[in-house]
C-alpha cells in the first residue's frame, strides 16, 4: 500500500515509513503543498495512492466520491512525526486489510 501524505503531515514520513509503505509520498514531492484537495484527490486516484491525512475534509470527500482513492483518516491532532509513523507501522495489517478490502473507503486511525 502506498501512501499520499497531505500537506498536514510531515513530508519526513514517506521516508520514515519507507520499509513498510514502499513508494509513499508526500503532496510536497509533487509540487501540490498548496493544492487544493480536488488536485490531491485526482493526483492519488490516478497515482494508485491511499490519501492519508488529518483533514476531515478527505474522509467527507470519500463518503460523497468513495474510492479510488481510499483515505487513511488520522485522528491524532498534534503529535510528533514518530508518532505518526510508529501508529501507521502498529496498524500496517489494519491497513493492508482495508487496501484488500473492494467496499471500503475510509479507514480512521487514532
Amino acid at each position: 500500500m502506498k501512501l499520499l501524505f497531505d500537506q498536514n503531515l510531515s513530508p519526513r514520513l514517506a521516508a520514515v515509513i519507507a520499509v513498510e509503505y514502499p513508494g509513499s509520498a508526500h503532496v510536497r514531492s509533487f509540487g501540490m503543498a498548496a493544492a487544493e484537495d480536488s488536485a490531491v484527490w485526482a493526483f492519488a486516484a490516478a497515482g494508485g495512492y491511499a490519501v492519508a491525512s488529518k483533514d476531515s475534509d478527505f474522509e467527507q470527500r470519500a463518503l460523497v466520491y468513495g474510492h479510488p482513492p481510499k483515505v487513511v483518516w488520522l485522528r491524532v491532532g498534534n503529535c510528533a512525526t514518530a508518532a505518526v509513523a510508529d501508529l501507521l507501522r502498529l496498524r500496517l495489517p489494519d491497513l493492508l486489510a482495508f487496501d484488500a478490502d473492494p467496499a471500503a473507503s475510509i479507514l480512521a486511525l487514532a
